[in-house]
C-alpha cells in the first residue's frame, strides 16, 4: 500500500514543491492550506492519490478534524510535515502584541496541534514519522527576526523533546532547518512591522552584512525531503542548503568560548 504524507501549508513555496514530489513518487498526500486554488491542477493530475483540505493551524479542533478526515480518507497518516508558517520582519521593539501573538499562534501552536492531533494515531499505528519544518534560525538568530526566530526556537525545545517521549512508539521526529532560499518568505508570506526610524541604520547595516549571500533553490529540497521520508533512521536534525552549516559552526564555537570563559563563575554559583 501507498503510504501517506499529511502536509501543512501546501499551496506555495516548500509546502507545494515536496506535495509535488511525493504525489509524483506514488505517495498519498493530504495537502492543507487556507486557500486550494493553488492546488487545483494537482488535484486534477493526480486525483484520489491527493486529498486537498482547507485548513486554519491556528484553530485547534480544525487540526484535530482534518487528521480524523485523512485517516478516514487513506486509512493511514505515516508522515506529518508542519509546514506552514510565515515571517514577521521587523526589530523586536517594533512588533505589536497582535502580531507577536499572530506569528506564535502559527508558527508553533499550529504546529502543537497537528502534532497532537495525529500522535493517538501513529501510537496505535505503532509507527510514524514527524517532520517538523523550523529553520537555521531556530539554532542562531539574525536581527530584525526576533520573533521568527522565538518560534523556531520554541520548535526546536518542543520537538527534541517529542522526539524523546515517543521513540519507544515507533514514531520518529526529524527537524528539518532551511536556510537562505529563494522563498517567498520575505515577500506575499511576510508580514512587516511599523518602522522606528531609530533602527534604520541596524536594519540597513544588517541587509549589507547579507547581501552576497548564496540563495539556494526551493526545487532542490525535495530530493532530501524524500530519502528523509525513505529513511529507516532519518535524522533528528537536517540543516537543507550549504549555507545555514557554517553559521551555526561559527556561532555555537562562539557560545563554547563564552561559557568556557565564564565557566569558573558558573562553578562558584553551585555553592557546593
Amino acid at each position: 500500500m501507498a503510504r501517506t504524507i499529511f502536509i501543512s501549508g501546501a499551496s506555495r513555496g516548500f509546502g507545494k514543491i515536496w506535495t509535488e514530489a511525493f504525489l509524483k513518487e506514488g505517495y498519498n498526500v493530504v495537502a492543507t492550506a487556507r486557500d486550494l486554488s493553488a492546488l487545483d491542477v494537482l488535484a486534477v493530475q493526480y486525483g484520489q492519490k491527493i486529498l486537498p483540505l482547507i485548513l486554519d493551524v491556528n484553530d485547534r479542533q480544525a487540526c484535530v478534524a482534518a487528521i480524523q478526515q485523512a485517516k478516514t480518507h487513506f486509512g493511514s497518516i505515516d508522515v506529518l510535515i508542519n509546514n506552514a508558517g510565515f515571517g514577521l520582519m521587523g526589530s523586536i521593539e517594533e512588533v505589536s502584541e497582535e502580531q507577536a501573538r499572530s506569528i506564535m499562534e502559527t508558527n508553533f501552536f499550529g504546529l502543537l496541534w497537528l502534532t497532537q492531533a495525529v500522535l493517538p494515531l501513529m501510537r496505535q499505528q505503532g509507527s510514524g514519522h514527524i517532520i517538523q519544518i523550523t529553520s537555521v534560525l531556530g539554532l542562531v538568530t539574525w536581527p530584525t527576526l526576533g520573533l521568527y526566530n522565538a518560534t523556531k526556537f520554541a520548535i526546536e525545545g518542543l520537538s527534541e523533546t517529542l522526539a524523546a517521549e515517543v521513540k519507544d512508539f515507533g514514531i520518529k521526529v526529524t527537524m528539518v532547518e532551511p536556510a537562505a532560499y529563494a522563498t517567498d518568505f520575505g515577500g506575499v508570506s511576510a508580514v512587516m512591522t511599523e518602522p522606528l526610524p531609530a533602527y534604520d541604520k541596524m536594519k540597513a547595516s544588517f541587509r549589507a552584512s547579507i547581501g552576497d549571500l548564496s540563495l539556494g533553490k526551493p526545487e532542490a529540497t525535495a530530493g532530501a525531503l524524500l530519502k528523509i521520508v525513505a529513511s529507516e533512521n532519518p535524522p533528528l536534525r537536517l540543516i537543507l542548503g550549504s549555507v545555514g552549516y557554517p553559521l551555526i559552526k561559527e556561532a555555537y564555537t562562539k557560545r563554547l568560548e563564552d561559557w568556557e570563559a565564564w565557566q569558573h563563575v558558573a562553578i562558584e554559583a553551585h555553592g557546593v
